[in-house]
């Protein structure tokens, strides 16, 4: 399937097609992009967020079901659909129109207090738990597993490690913390997750968290996948508050790192990964193993 290309203009003739009530606003791409949606700000209070490629086209319908319900019980502020778009233009997917939510993203904003940032999102991900979760789309393939049994990703990890170690990253505490992870497994019933706790999709201001957005991988499951910002965003003392504040026990903890260290390595194994996304994960790897009971025998032995 061809996806042509997703840019101002494009977003201006759907609009201006199936919108006209708002074909007067002007489009403006959003920064940063993500990478399974491409995100345009429309006037001052809109946004329009279309799927880049044909794995993410269901999360637009998985979005315009579950954000409403899920908004109305969380304490941040989270996307609000006002229009479900159709192909057109020959563009091939649905896509959606949004309240745009005001703040920056926790990746551009240094001078945050981390602190402030990981009680709040602890508490976002405590609310998000509590949801019912009865009719909450399954962790599997629709949410690329995340929520589910990280074994599905075991052996691409191995391979990314391999790929590290030749590298010169350290592959058997990489490998110890992986294995840790893969013995693990979410004892509870199944809770919602977000999926995609990543720096780009929280959005802070004033000093707090304003926002958190992208609920495309969002399901019901293992919540342990929603850690990683842990490693990618948090220093240790903000890492120890966000720990306390979220209650998961250490085996969740130790499924979060195999998830980490998963996206870390094969992040860092594929060549064709952006200069922004090899920071943060080379970060996340040293924070992981700072941080990692394994990394601590190893050097204790």
């Amino acid at each position: 399937m061809t996806v042509p290309s997703i840019d101002e203009a494009l977003v201006a003739g759907l609009i201006a097609d199936q919108f006209p009530q708002w074909a007067r606003l002007p489009v403006v791409a959003a920064s940063p992009q993500g990478w399974d949606n491409r995100t345009f700000r429309l006037g001052d209070a809109l946004g329009v967020r279309l799927p880049s490629a044909p794995g993410y086209a269901h999360q637009v319908a998985q979005e315009h079901r579950w954000l409403p319900l899920l908004a109305s019980r969380l304490p941040v502020p989270v996307p609000r659909p006002l229009g479900l778009g159709r192909p057109g233009r020959g563009y091939p997917f649905a896509w959606s129109v949004n309240a745009w939510l005001d703040g920056e993203v926790l990746s551009r904003s240094d001078a945050v207090d981390r602190v402030v940032v990981a009680r709040e999102l602890a508490q976002f991900l405590v609310a998000l738990r509590g949801v019912a979760a009865d009719d909450g789309p399954p962790a599997g393939p629709r949410t690329f597993y995340r929520g589910a049994d990280l074994a599905v990703y075991a052996d691409q990890a191995r391979a990314a490690i391999a790929v590290l170690g030749a590298a010169g990253h350290d592959p058997v505490a990489l490998r110890a913390v992986l294995d840790r992870a893969l013995v693990s497994r979410w004892e509870g019933g199944p809770v919602w997750f977000h999926g995609d706790v990543a720096p780009d999709n929280l959005l802070v201001a004033g000093g707090h968290l304003a926002g958190v957005l992208d609920f495309g991988c969002s399901g019901v499951g293992d919540p342990a996948c929603d850690l990683v910002i842990a490693w990618t965003a948090l220093d240790a003392a903000s890492r120890r508050v966000f720990r306390d504040a979220v209650g998961l026990d250490d085996a969740t903890w130790d499924r979060a790192r195999g998830w980490a260290v998963w996206k870390a390595a094969i992040t860092l194994a594929d060549p064709t990964s952006g200069r922004d996304r090899v920071r943060e994960q080379r970060r996340a790897l040293r924070e992981i193993l700072a941080d990692s009971p394994q990394m601590r025998s190893l050097t204790a032995s």
